[in-house]
């Protein structure tokens, strides 16, 4: 039997199943979504970073599973969603066949992904975190009365575009946004996702790298 890899997890009935259900109770208590096109998302963008900044093929390929896996707790709950999420990809994972140790590290990297309880500790987390918490934008708002939005429904929503890269040479981390100040203003996202950039910042730092903000054009950190 060879390597797991993403293409195998995206087929897996049982995955694509706790996917639904989580992303059904995230609808219901009113989140941002979180299903096939954030984790999609997540999986592409934290492969990427890695392979950016040279890693081996394997451990690419081990971030992006790690980031189409990080949010399968939510089939569970909202609280603690990280180390449920965590704890039910090892055990599907290593029911596939997949190695332990490598089934471990993506334990490792979900683990972590929270800002509540996560943090850094390997270079997969640090690459699911930054790409996780860079995910803003209007398509995951659910609302359809802008009338009715709060805060975290017209953050996301102004966000007209988004996007993390990291430049090896330079040493930086950049996650680039395209914000319609008209619907919300510069420092409500700044409200809100502080924490997270906190987040990105130590995730960058982890990989040798500097983590900067970009806000219609203007450096912001």
């Amino acid at each position: 039997m060879g390597k797991i890899t993403l293409e195998d997890l995206k087929k897996n009935e049982e995955i694509s199943t706790l996917f639904e259900t989580a992303d059904k109770q995230l609808a219901a208590m009113g989140y941002t979504e979180h299903s096939f096109r954030h984790v999609t998302l997540v999986a592409n963008a934290a492969g990427n970073i890695l392979k950016t900044l040279g890693y081996e093929e394997r451990e690419v390929e081990l971030a992006k599973m790690a980031g189409y896996l990080h949010d399968i707790g939510n089939a569970v709950n909202r609280v603690d969603h990280a180390h449920y999420g965590a704890i039910l990809a090892y055990q599907i994972l290593t029911k596939m066949g997949m190695e332990i140790k490598e089934a471990a590290e993506i334990m490792l990297a979900i683990g972590h992904h929270d800002e509540g309880s996560g943090g850094a500790v390997s270079p997969i987390s640090a690459a699911v975190i930054l790409a996780d918490k860079s995910d803003v934008h209007r398509t995951r708002v659910r609302n359809n009365d802008i009338t009715t939005f709060d805060i975290h429904d017209r953050v996301n929503y102004a966000v007209e575009s988004s996007k993390i890269y990291v430049d090896k040479e330079k040493k930086i981390a950049v996650l680039e946004l395209h914000i319609d100040t008209n619907i919300c203003p510069v420092m409500d996202y700044f409200e809100i996702f502080l924490v997270r950039m906190t987040m990105n910042r130590r995730a960058a730092e982890f990989l040798g790298l500097k983590f900067q903000l970009i806000i219609n054009g203007t450096h912001l950190l």
